[in-house]
C-alpha cells in the first residue's frame, strides 16, 4: 500500500472496489453498453462495424463486443484498461464522445465482474484483462490488469515475450481460456470476421450481473435477433425514474430492447450495428418525423444560435418527447417538456430534436449537468414545441375545419425517405414513392435511382443548413392582427365614450345626497324612462324619481327623429358626454340660453348626433336655470355655500337614449351581417353556374341562335346557302380550269425542247399563261370577299367566331359553314 515516488512522495492508488463502485455510476443496463458502442464509434478507432452477441464458453453465458476498427498495440491496451486518459480528437468533423476515459471500465464491470480484450492491430496482437474476481482471489490491495502481446514469427507461430509471461499466466488461470491456443483463436475470429484490414478488437465479459431471482438482467430467449431487459428489470428501473407514473405500454421499445436503442443512439449514425447476427437498420432521427419544421433558439450564452427540429414520431403517438444529442450521440431520449407535462392532450406525438454540444453531460452520459444552462434550455424548448403543436392544428384547422381526428392520429409516414449504405456508410435520400419497408437488408449506392449520387465516391447530399430562417408561425401573426384590431376599437371614440361615463357615476352618487334645507327647493333625485334600458356603468335605483321644484313643472319632452337614425355600428353599449359646463349652466341667463351661446363639443362625427346635442343642452341650461334660480340669489361665498350639480335626471335619460339606440344599431348590425351571408351565398351560387355555362361549347352556342332567329335572318341564311353552291360550283370550275392550264403548260414544254421554232411558240404561250393566271386572280379576290361577307353572317350563330383571326384564303368558313347547315337540316 505504501507505494512511493522516486522523492519518496506517496502515490494515490485505486483500491479493487473502486471497479464496483465506479460501475454503479450506469443505473441502467443499456448506458453501460453504449459506452462500448462509443469506443468503437469514436474517430480513433475508425469502426465501419459492429458486432454485439451473446455468447457461451464452457457452459457460461457471456457479451461479445467486436469491431472492425484500428485495434490497439500494448500502450494503447494499458491506457483503456487504466483511468482517466483520453486523448482522442475530432477527424474531419468526426467528434469524439469519450471525454473523461472512464467508459470502458464503468460499462464493462456494470455489465459482469470480469471482462477480457482480445486486439489485433497491424503490428501485433493483444489480449488484456480487467478481472473483479481475478483480484480478489490473489488478495490485490491494487488494481493490477494483465497484458500479453503475441508477436508473430517467420512460421506464423507466435512468440511472448519474457516480460509478458506472468501476465499469460494469469489471464490462462483466471480466465475462460486455459490454453494459449485457444487465446490465438479468439485473435484469428477478429481476422476471419473483419475482413476489412483484418484488424479490430473483440470484448467478451463475463460473470454476468444478476438479479434478486438469480437470472441474468437480460433476456436472450424472447426474441433469438435481439437482447432485452425483462419485464420485471424494466419496471423497477421504471419506478426510479421521474416518469414513474407512466403505463407500462407507454414506455418507449428503446427503454427494453437494445435493437431498437441502437437505432436511435446516434443522430446521424456513422457505423453499422450487428445485434445477435441480425443488422440494425440505421435511422436518420430527423428524417423519419412527419410535419417537420425547423426552429431556433438563441441562447445569451451563445453567440449563435441552436437549431431545433419538431416534427411527429411516425411510429407510436405514446413516445414523443425531447431528443438531446451531445456531439452526435443520443444523452436524453422522449423528455417530455412544457404543455407535455400537463395532464392534457397538448403535444402529444410531437417529438423535437436538438444538438446540444454546449451542455455538459453527466458522468454515464445520460443526462446533463443541471445548471442553469440547462434549465434554461429545458424551459425555453417547452415553449418552443408548445409553438409548434399549436401551428400544426392551426394548419390543419385551415385546411379541413370539420375535421375532429388528432394531428398525432392521422400521420402515417416521414416526409422524406434516407438509407444507408453498407459499404460507405453514406446516407442517401430516395424519391418520396419508394417504400423503405421494401428495400432490400443489404443496400448500396449504386441501387439509388438517383445517378447523381448511384456511387460510392460521391458525397453525401447537403442538409438543411442551420441559417435557414425559422418556420413562419401563422397563427401567432393572426393573434397578433386581432390584438392590434382590438387595440384600434379600445382606442376609438366610443371606448373614450365608455372612460368618460366614470366621473359621471361619480356625479350621480353625490347628487342623490339630501340637501340642506335651505336649498330643497333645488333638491333633485334620479327617475327613470320607460321603456330605455340603463346605463351599465350608472345603476340608479328603480323607484320614484323628483322632478326638480320650479314655478312650472317641465314638460316631457318628445324624442327627436335624430334617435331613430343609425349614427354608429358600433356593438357596445357607449355613452356620449355632455361637455357643456354645468357650473356655467346655472350662471348664464335665459336670453343666453334663447341664443344658444352653448354650443355642444359632438363626440361622434355624424350629422345626426349633432342634431340631438343642440336641443338637449340647451333644455337642460332652460331647466337648471329655473330650478335653481333661489340658489343663485341666496348664494353667498364662505364654507355654507352649497356645490352646484347638473341636472341628473336629464344626463340619465340620455344615457338611456343612446343605450337604446346602440341596442338599435346592433339589431340593425347582426341583420345586416346575415344579409351580407346570404348574398355571399347567392354570389358563390351564380359564380357557380356561371362556371357551368362558360363550359358550354360551340354548338350549343350555335343551336342557341338558331333558335332565336326569326324568320327574315332563315331568308337570309337560305340565300347565303344558294351563294355558297354558286361558290362552290365555280371553285370546281376555276380548279378544272387551272388543271388543264397545267396540262397544256407540260405539253407546251415538252413540245418546245422538240421544236426548233420554239421562241414564237414560247411567247404565244406565256400570252395564254398570263391571261390564265389573270382571270385566276379575280376568280380568288372575289371568293375572298364572299367568305368575309359569309363570315359576317356567321356571327350571329357562332358568337365564338374571332374574324379577326380567321384565314380567308383556306377553307376554315367553308367547314364552319358546311358545320352550321348540318345543324340546321338535323333540327
Amino acid at each position: 500500500m505504501a507505494s512511493q515516488s522516486d522523492r519518496g512522495v506517496p502515490l494515490s492508488t485505486l483500491s479493487p472496489k473502486y471497479l464496483h463502485s465506479n460501475s454503479t455510476s450506469h443505473t441502467w443496463p443499456f448506458s453501460a453498453i453504449a459506452e462500448l458502442v462509443d469506443n468503437a464509434y469514436d474517430p480513433d478507432v475508425k469502426a465501419k462495424q459492429l458486432w454485439i452477441d451473446m455468447t457461451e464458453i464452457k457452459g457460461e453465458k457471456c457479451l461479445s463486443f467486436m469491431d472492425n476498427g484500428s485495434g490497439l498495440n500494448y500502450e494503447t491496451m494499458q491506457k483503456m484498461l487504466s483511468f482517466g486518459y483520453s486523448e482522442k480528437k475530432a477527424v474531419n468533423k468526426h467528434q469524439p464522445i469519450g471525454i473523461y476515459g472512464n467508459g470502458f471500465k464503468s460499462g464493462s464491470m456494470r455489465l459482469g465482474k470480469d471482462a477480457i480484450v482480445f486486439s489485433k492491430s497491424k503490428s501485433m496482437s493483444c489480449v488484456g484483462m480487467l478481472s473483479q474476481t481475478y483480484l480478489v482471489e490473489i488478495g490485490a490491495d491494487k488494481i493490477i490488469v494483465p497484458i500479453v502481446c503475441f508477436e508473430e514469427g517467420k512460421s506464423d507461430k507466435f512468440s511472448v515475450r519474457e516480460e509478458h509471461k506472468a501476465s499469460l499466466q494469469d489471464i490462462l488461470s483466471y480466465s475462460p481460456f486455459e490454453t494459449q491456443e485457444e487465446l490465438l483463436a479468439e485473435v484469428d475470429a477478429i481476422s476471419s470476421v473483419c475482413s476489412r484490414g483484418k484488424t479490430g478488437t473483440r470484448i467478451i465479459i463475463w460473470n454476468l450481473r444478476r438479479t434478486s431471482t438469480g437470472a441474468t438482467e437480460f433476456d436472450f430467449e424472447t426474441d433469438p435477433y435481439d437482447i432485452r431487459i425483462p419485464l420485471e428489470v424494466c419496471e423497477e428501473l421504471n419506478d426510479s425514474s421521474p416518469h414513474a407514473k407512466k403505463a407500462t405500454s407507454d414506455i418507449p421499445e428503446s427503454k427494453y430492447s437494445l435493437r431498437a436503442y441502437c437505432t436511435i443512439l446516434y443522430l446521424k449514425p456513422l457505423m453499422q450495428v450487428v445485434v445477435r447476427g441480425q443488422k440494425v437498420t440505421s435511422v436518420f432521427m430527423a428524417k423519419t418525423l412527419a410535419w417537420t419544421e425547423k426552429d431556433h433558439y438563441k441562447p445569451t450564452f451563445l453567440d449563435k444560435r441552436i437549431p431545433i427540429t419538431f416534427g411527429y414520431n411516425t411510429k407510436s403517438k405514446d413516445q414523443y418527447g425531447i431528443m438531446m444529442y451531445h456531439k452526435n450521440r443520443l444523452i436524453k431520449a422522449y423528455e417530455r417538456v412544457g404543455c407535455q407535462l400537463k395532464a392534457n392532450n397538448k403535444g402529444v406525438g410531437v417529438i423535437g430534436i436538438i444538438e446540444c454540444d454546449f451542455l455538459e453531460p453527466t458522468h454515464n452520459k445520460q443526462s446533463f449537468i443541471e445548471n442553469d444552462m440547462y434549465r434554461k434550455i429545458m424551459h425555453n424548448l417547452g415553449i418552443k414545441l408548445e409553438e409548434y403543436w399549436n401551428e400544426i392544428r392551426y394548419r390543419k384547422s385551415k385546411e379541413n375545419p370539420s375535421s375532429t381526428v388528432p394531428v398525432e392520429d392521422t400521420i402515417t409516414r416521414p416526409d422524406q425517405t434516407w438509407v444507408h449504405c453498407d459499404d460507405c456508410m453514406k446516407w442517401r435520400k430516395l424519391p418520396d414513392e419508394i417504400n423503405v419497408k421494401r428495400l432490400p437488408k443489404k443496400w448500396f449506392c449504386s441501387m439509388n435511382p438517383d445517378p447523381q449520387f448511384r456511387s460510392c465516391l460521391v458525397d453525401e447530399e447537403a442538409e438543411d443548413s442551420d441559417n435557414e430562417p425559422s418556420y413562419i408561425k401563422t397563427y401567432k401573426q393572426e393573434k397578433e392582427e386581432k390584438k392590434k384590431q382590438e387595440n384600434k376599437i379600445q382606442q376609438s371614440p366610443f371606448s373614450e365614450m365608455i372612460q368618460m361615463n366614470q366621473p359621471l357615476q361619480e356625479v350621480a352618487v353625490t347628487a342623490e345626497s339630501p340637501l340642506p334645507s335651505s336649498s330643497s327647493q333645488a333638491a333633485c333625485s334620479t327617475s327613470t324612462t320607460p321603456g330605455l334600458p340603463s346605463s351599465p356603468s350608472v345603476k340608479p335605483q328603480r323607484g320614484k324619481r323628483t322632478q326638480l321644484v320650479n314655478s312650472q313643472n317641465t314638460p316631457k319632452r318628445l324624442r327627436t327623429s335624430g334617435f331613430q337614425e343609425r349614427t354608429s355600428l358600433s356593438p357596445n353599449p357607449v355613452t356620449m358626454p355632455m361637455e357643456c359646463s354645468y357650473n356655467a349652466a346655472v350662471d348664464i341667463t335665459s336670453e343666453e340660453t334663447a341664443a344658444g351661446s352653448c354650443p355642444p363639443k359632438v363626440v361622434n362625427s355624424t350629422t345626426q348626433a349633432v342634431a340631438l346635442e343642440q336641443p338637449e343642452c340647451i333644455q337642460e341650461k332652460q331647466i337648471l336655470h329655473n330650478g335653481v334660480a333661489q340658489m343663485e340669489s341666496d348664494e353667498t361665498p364662505g364654507p355654507s355655500s352649497l356645490p352646484q350639480y347638473p341636472n341628473i335626471t336629464e344626463v340619465q335619460h340620455q344615457q338611456d337614449q343612446l343605450l337604446e339606440l346602440t341596442q338599435d344599431t346592433a339589431q340593425e348590425r347582426d341583420s345586416l351581417k346575415q344579409e351580407v351571408q346570404r348574398l355571399t351565398v347567392q354570389l358563390q351560387d351564380v359564380q357557380s353556374r356561371l362556371q357551368e355555362q362558360s363550359l358550354i361549347s360551340v354548338k350549343e352556342h350555335a343551336h342557341q341562335g338558331c333558335q332565336t332567329e326569326d324568320t327574315e335572318s332563315q331568308k337570309d341564311f337560305k340565300s347565303l346557302i344558294e351563294k355558297l353552291h354558286s361558290v362552290e360550283e365555280e371553285k370546281s370550275n376555276l380548279a378544272a380550269q387551272c388543271e388543264e392550264l397545267r396540262l397544256s403548260l407540260q405539253q407546251q414544254r415538252e413540245n418546245a425542247q422538240a421544236s426548233q421554232k420554239d421562241g414564237k411558240f414560247s411567247a404565244q404561250s406565256h400570252l395564254e399563261e398570263a391571261g390564265g393566271l389573270t382571270n385566276s386572280g379575280t376568280n380568288s379576290r372575289s371568293l375572298i370577299e364572299l367568305r368575309r361577307n359569309v363570315g359576317r353572317l356567321l356571327i350571329t350563330y357562332v358568337p365564338a367566331l374571332d374574324l379577326e383571326q380567321v384565314n380567308y384564303e383556306c377553307n376554315v368558313i367553308d367547314e364552319i359553314l358546311e358545320q352550321v347547315l348540318n345543324e340546321a337540316d338535323t333540327k
